[in-house]
């Protein structure tokens, strides 16, 4: 884990929590370590950050793609 890897993390949680203001912080953690290692219960503990980070940059891609243009 590098010092530039948790800021970019850290600064996508926030994007993150912006964008999906009902979902609870441990739930969005959670919800990450699934995306990086797949629905076990080790993910919590076994995702590192840089593959949090990956999975939280494509989440949030997703959700962007996901948002309707305002007319």
């Amino acid at each position: 884990m590098t010092a530039e890897v948790r800021k970019d993390l850290l600064n996508l949680l926030e994007e993150l929590s912006e964008c999906t203001p009902s979902v609870r912080f441990g739930q969005l953690i959670a919800n990450l370590s699934y995306l990086a290692k797949g629905p076990t219960n080790e993910a919590i503990w076994d995702a590192e950050d840089a593959e949090l980070l990956a999975a939280a940059r494509k989440h949030l891609r997703e959700l962007h793609d996901k948002k309707v243009p305002a007319a």
